[in-house]
């Protein structure tokens, strides 16, 4: 569903989904448009991803996801990822000062053996942060070097590891147990997907745990998405009628 299509933004609080995923879309054309560097762009998008972090926190919502970068995203210049990830550390400095303080859990989702050893060392420091949260507190989960496909790989892997060290039987695999071996193990699935920019495509986004989430696409770019765009979404997600494969009796 497109967001011009939806009825209004007026969102009921008794029905707020738990779960909200974002694929952060359109920064290097926000840029492009005002004859900035793609950069600008990202630098823009990662300051919408702290407001909207923050409006999900103070919504009531449980869980927010973000595809920050992906495993495709290596492709891109020396120039643009460096930008990225320097971005990434400037706000893992920061929310290193303030979780325990504004009581916000982070998570990454993602193969982060690629990524720099320094950045590694800025997330472990924040998973410890984490730990020491109450469960209940908002979490925000960053999905960095992360491919859905990738995802299911890796935790095809240690299942099949765990098989072979005698620990596992292969029978014992089912949806419950295969869940665990994922990144969003313990989390629940989205209630809803968001994809800005107006890209109608999943870009190889939490693919196993997006089986019945609601879709809302937009042609907003992400560095121009705001608290008004989110409630149309949430808004037109709380318009849909979720079966889950049944039927309404």
């Amino acid at each position: 569903m497109r967001g011009d299509q939806n009825k209004g933004g007026q969102v009921e609080q008794s029905r707020l989904p738990r779960h909200i995923a974002i694929i952060m879309d359109g920064n290097g054309r926000w840029a492009k448009q005002r004859g900035l560097p793609r950069t600008a762009g990202h630098k823009a998008g990662a300051e919408t991803f702290r407001r909207i972090a923050t409006y999900c926190k103070n919504l009531g919502l449980d869980y927010l996801t973000v595809y920050a970068f992906s495993t495709e995203n290596w492709k891109r210049s020396t120039e643009e990822v460096g930008a990225i990830m320097g971005l990434l550390k400037r706000y893992l400095l920061e929310a290193i000062d303030s979780m325990e303080r504004d009581n916000i859990r982070l998570r990454f989702f993602g193969d982060m053996t690629p990524i720099a050893p320094e950045l590694r060392a800025l997330a472990h420091t924040t998973d410890e942060i984490t730990d020491r949260l109450d469960p209940a507190d908002f979490q925000a989960n960053i999905c960095l070097n992360y491919g859905g496909r990738d995802e299911i790989l890796r935790a095809v892997r240690r299942f099949a590891a765990q098989c072979a060290a005698g620990e596992r039987k292969p029978e014992e695999l089912d949806e419950k147990l295969f869940s665990s071996y994922l990144d969003s193990a313990g989390i629940p699935d989205p209630d809803l997907i968001i994809r800005p920019s107006g890209e109608l495509r999943l870009s190889n986004f939490l693919l196993w745990q997006c089986a019945y989430s609601e879709f809302y696409y937009t042609d907003t770019l992400w560095p121009d998405f705001d608290e008004a765009e989110l409630d149309k979404a949430i808004a037109a997600y709380q318009h849909r009628d979720r079966r889950f494969g049944g039927v309404k009796k």
